[in-house]
């Protein structure tokens, strides 16, 4: 037989091999776009992506393109520290705030902190009220003034939830919510507010969960950093209020929050003799607990020791830090009643159960706006020195 002649190749089979060569070499060499993006999300937090907790809205893409597939991120809890040094340790703090109006001296206070502010969530829930509106608005201008400023004062992330319950009161004025009779169901819907915002926010990575409320405007700027260094599962300072003084005429503090207590024989003894919805609210004539309040333990003076602790069986919710732990165990803030108590003080009773301490700075102050003793004289600058 003649020997075979070789087919001659044309010059399109030789362009096409070469742009198939040249793509085989590009994907083997180069990394894709899916590994390149999701690694991008990973470094900038889980909260970057849809289905990675806390989540976000899912938003549609209006690119036609291939969505790319969302990042599988593992969370050692182990490995996340609650310790006396958290700046040194860079842990992450979540600030939550129930809110339903807007004290700008709140935010001025939140912008003073030491804590470094990349190292600060915060979180807020606000009713959908006609009051409640008015407040996003002047809360969000204030969010985006402060994100888009020195990058020193912006915190990691603002979550802003809407309330999707009806507030049980019509009015939210000081002298309403006080009284008696709206105890209950006020609180109830406090503590619904407090178990919708934690769990919408608590994410993985949290250490720390300080509550405070969106009335305290003055706090020492060291306020996270001084609570932490004790090193306690569940800690609370001491709120007191401004007034005017009748006597003096002049600018005073009063003892504010009565709800952080040491329990005593009689409250028990008027527990066991009320019905199972019946609740304990401390601060009322009507119901006389003899209980220890720490709100009448402060030493004023000058020289007084502000890290002095007491334990405590009841905690205020004002300024309230709290290891993320002992929310991730399941203590929340019952809205019913729960050993005949509600909110902060059920909250501290369930963590008791789960085996968590709860502790109080008696001379250690955060101070809580009155606006109606401000249009009395008080400025609305004015900070009181304890």
């Amino acid at each position: 037989m003649p020997p075979a002649r070789l087919r001659r190749s044309s010059p399109i089979t030789l362009i096409l091999a070469g742009i198939l060569a040249l793509g085989f070499l590009i994907f083997v060499f180069l990394p894709s776009r899916g590994v390149s993006d999701a690694s991008k999300l990973k470094h900038r937090g889980a909260a970057s992506n849809p289905l990675s907790p806390p989540s976000l809205p899912f938003r549609k893409s209006k690119s036609s393109s291939q969505r790319v597939p969302p990042p599988v991120v593992h969370y050692h809890l182990n490995n996340l520290t609650t310790s006396p040094t958290p700046i040194e340790n860079r842990e992450t703090v979540l600030v939550l705030s129930p809110l339903v109006k807007f004290y700008p001296g709140y935010w001025e206070n939140l912008l003073q902190l030491s804590y470094p502010h990349e190292l600060i969530s915060l979180g807020f829930i606000i009713p959908k009220t006609r009051e409640g509106n008015t407040a996003t608005l002047a809360l969000q201008a204030a969010v985006a003034k402060t994100q888009s400023g020195p990058e020193s004062k912006r915190f990691s992330s603002v979550t802003i939830v809407r309330q999707d319950f009806e507030p049980p009161l019509s009015s939210q004025s000081e002298a309403e919510r006080h009284k008696l009779e709206n105890q209950k169901a006020r609180r109830a819907a406090m503590a619904r507010a407090r178990n919708s915002l934690l769990f919408t926010t608590l994410g993985p990575a949290t250490s720390w969960v300080l509550w405070l409320d969106a009335d305290i405007i003055e706090t020492p700027p060291t306020l996270l950093q001084d609570l932490a260094s004790h090193d306690k599962p569940i800690i609370v300072p001491n709120c007191y209020q401004r007034f005017i003084n009748v006597d003096t005429k002049k600018p005073d503090i009063r003892p504010y929050d009565y709800n952080s207590w040491q329990d005593s024989d009689t409250a028990q003894q008027i527990a066991q003799g009320m019905g199972n919805d019946d609740i304990i609210v401390e601060g009322y004539s009507e119901i006389a607990t003899y209980r220890t309040l720490m709100a009448h333990l402060a030493d004023t003076s000058g020289n007084r020791d502000p890290t002095k602790l007491m334990p405590l069986d009841g905690v205020g919710g004002t300024a309230l830090l709290v290891k993320a732990d002992v929310h991730r165990d399941g203590a929340m803030f019952p809205p019913f009643p729960f050993y005949h108590l509600i909110e902060t003080e059920g909250f501290a009773k369930m963590a008791r159960r789960l085996g968590w301490s709860s502790w109080g700075l008696p001379n250690y102050f955060v101070s809580l706006a009155a606006l109606v003793f401000q249009n009395e004289g008080i400025p609305s600058n004015t900070r009181l020195h304890f």
